[in-house]
């Protein structure tokens, strides 16, 4: 039988929000990317290279304001490589994606070869005078780092964003008939290319929480998987942001408990402990999938489709 003597249920929960943010980060800008019309797999890789800039901007200046903005363009930067190829070059968008990772995990593995298991100095936390000492609640909600609450406003930006601006209503236009929206006048490609930009910056500063919050080291090949869950993320979430939130937090609650259960000495192998967000992952898209006409209506008519202005 399992001991759970020990388990804290209220740092577990604190500690899911922070799991669970750079997977949101990483996922709302694959979301805004897909209704788009543009499926990027390359996240892993961005987040790979946000990662290790941001980290080596920090050790050279001590600042993880410096880190975090050096990350974004970073990941921006990567970003744009996959741009040009799908939306200026028409390649697959498919073998780009791919091909944009394997790129990123040799990038950061070369860049961050110096600092490797090189820690540092973590980002403190918050601490809100009359919230933070509050029950159970005051230590998960008002005891967090800055970013914990930058990534959730930049969630509810977007769920504002795609369903009650216009601009929104166009980026969804071009994601479902790219061909109708050129028709209108809509620039469908210089509105993929600022999505996927977007995506970038997101998946950037997503690994650049990795490397400088939350373990705040570097190791090869720190994201381990992170950003294909993020891609799995916006279909778990039927592309609705308010989904990827939930989501995001799930998938860092599952996490956070394999470490937890490993602390507690629980006798499960530590490799099945670690490998419980993977699974997760993996039963909930089985389970999205045999609802094929559900996962049809949600999905972007367009996405991963390529466009060509002509006239």
């Amino acid at each position: 039988m399992i001991d759970l003597h020990g388990f804290q249920l209220t740092a577990w929960l604190a500690a899911t929000l922070v799991m669970g943010t750079p997977l949101l980060l990483a996922g709302i800008g694959e979301l805004v990317t897909e209704k788009a019309g543009v499926l990027n797999l390359g996240v892993e890789g961005m987040m790979l290279v946000g990662a290790i800039v941001g980290f080596i901007a920090f050790v050279e200046t001590d600042s993880h304001l410096l880190g975090f903005g050096l990350a974004m363009v970073a990941g921006v930067a990567t970003s744009m490589l996959f741009a040009v190829l799908t939306m200026t070059f028409r390649a697959n968008q498919v073998a780009s994606g791919l091909a944009l990772t394997i790129f990123g995990v040799g990038l950061s593995s070369f860049m961050g070869r110096p600092y490797e298991g090189e820690g540092i100095t973590g980002l403190a936390k918050l601490n809100v005078p009359g919230l933070t000492d509050i029950p159970v609640i005051g230590p998960i909600a008002f005891h967090q780092d800055a970013l914990v609450y930058l990534s959730l406003a930049i969630a509810l930006g977007v769920v504002w964003f795609i369903y009650h601006t216009r601009a929104g209503l166009v980026l969804r236009a071009v994601g479902e008939s790219p061909e109708s929206s050129h028709a209108m006048g809509y620039p469908v490609i210089g509105i993929r290319y600022l999505a996927i930009a977007f995506g970038g910056a997101m998946a950037g500063l997503g690994g650049a929480y990795m490397s400088l919050v939350e373990p705040h080291l570097w190791v090869e090949n720190l994201v381990a998987g992170r950003g294909w869950i993020a891609v799995a993320l916006v279909v778990f979430a039927s592309w609705r942001p308010g989904r990827v939130i939930a989501g995001a937090y799930l998938f860092g609650g599952i996490t956070r408990l394999g470490f937890d259960l490993q602390a507690l000495g629980v006798p499960i192998p530590s490799q099945a402990l670690s490998s419980l967000p993977y699974i997760a992952t993996i039963v909930v898209l089985v389970i999205l999938s045999r609802d094929r006409i559900k996962l049809r209506l949600n999905r972007p008519a367009g996405l991963g489709k390529p466009f060509h202005a002509s006239g």
